[in-house]
């Protein structure tokens, strides 16, 4: 019997493998592993709980300040013991976090094959998103089979000069999407109780930030720009989870005490995903979050200067309007002001997925697996 390991680091990571780790869960001649490095604890934790997975081995690394160095080689190190003890036939990483480039890293040091799910994102910028941008190009040396959201991921992988075992599936974050909502359908009242501060009858603008790169003046434009925005529309309603990360998080608390911008602690994944739905419009740099907008029919200005993830851009659910002041201000007034812009971006289909990303990796990789050549 074929033994698969599943690693987790990030929220992010989670959302988009609960489906596959739920899809492979029914199959019963393969053993799954759920491994968690907790790169995030508590945000992760959270999504784990919501959708009811129990990891199997929880390496718990999350240190306090820990720097990507010391992050990296702690990943390592743990990784390849488990790894010599359960002696993995597949390793399946996400994304492109550290946690998925280290445990790639490892994997290939034990000659373990790597399958990568949401393969081939570019940007180009080796500072933009930093470190991840890297971290997923090295990914993309490393790993055995590529698993791409949408055709242009897939041509970025073979314009590399990766031709072989790349299968074009969509996003699972989509999947994911659906099995959330369908969890917190009917439960309005109480998530109403749990945000007493919002009326049904004033527009919301959720707002998102986290990325390593928006630290210092960036942020500080970004901040400017949600002040001037509230201040020139008195019965908007700007919800503002914001990151534990001390140089967002200082700076947040600091500048945007204001009447109707709300800082929230960063919520639940059930929680965000309702205040979605109850906003106007989405201000982030979150990658995930402009994939699971178009199917929440929200249009999305994406607070940063390049993105991997320009397919919602070109389809038009998404601008890419960087960190000025000026350009965030513009953009947000134009979609409270003119309607046709804003249902035109509100009404594009999802470029990322239709829902069913998981039942077509677990098929493909549960084939690769039987093949007595694999």
């Amino acid at each position: 019997m074929k033994t698969i390991a599943i690693i987790i680091g990030t929220r992010p990571e989670a959302i988009k493998l609960v489906p596959i780790i739920s899809q492979f869960k029914k199959i019963q001649t393969i053993h799954t592993k759920v491994i968690v490095t907790a790169q995030h604890r508590t945000l992760l934790d959270q999504v784990l709980s919501f959708f009811n997975i129990r990891p199997d081995i929880d390496l718990n690394l999350m240190r306090p300040n820990q720097s990507l160095g010391q992050l990296t080689a702690s990943l390592i190190k743990e990784l390849e013991t488990v790894f010599q003890e359960l002696k993995p036939d597949l390793v399946i990483v996400q994304g492109d976090t550290t946690t998925a480039f280290a445990a790639s890293l490892a994997a290939f040091y034990k000659q373990i094959k790597i399958a990568h799910i949401e393969a081939g994102l570019r940007t180009y910028n080796k500072q933009s998103p930093f470190p991840e941008e890297m971290n997923r190009v090295l990914i993309s040396r490393i790993a055995n089979y590529h698993f791409t959201p949408t055709a242009k991921a897939r041509e970025q992988l073979e314009q590399e000069g990766v031709h072989q075992h790349i299968y074009q599936v969509g996003n699972t974050i989509i999947d994911a999407l659906h099995l959330g909502l369908e969890k917190i359908e009917g439960l309005e009242e109480s998530y109403l109780k749990s945000f007493p501060f919002l009326h049904s009858n004033k527009k919301t603008i959720l707002v998102t930030c986290h990325r390593r790169e928006l630290f210092g003046e960036k942020f500080n434009e970004i901040c400017e720009a949600i002040i001037t925005i509230a201040n020139e529309n008195k019965t908007l309603q700007i919800i503002f989870p914001v990151h534990l990360n001390p140089e967002i998080h200082i700076l947040a608390h600091s500048k945007l005490q204001y009447p109707n911008i709300h800082l929230l602690a960063p919520l639940p994944y059930d929680e965000l995903l309702w205040i979605m739905k109850q906003s106007y419009l989405i201000l982030t740099d979150s990658g995930g979050i402009q994939e699971e907008a178009p199917s929440l029919g929200k249009p999305v200005l994406v607070l940063r200067d390049s993105s991997e993830r320009m397919e919602g851009i070109e389809a038009g659910n998404a601008r890419l309007i960087g960190t000025k002041k000026e350009a965030i201000v513009q953009a947000v007034n134009e979609l409270l002001n003119n309607k046709s812009t804003y249902t035109a971006m509100s009404e594009v289909k999802n470029p990322y997925g239709d829902g069913k990303s998981s039942i077509k990796i677990t098929k493909i990789l549960t084939e690769l697996l039987s093949n007595s050549n694999y």
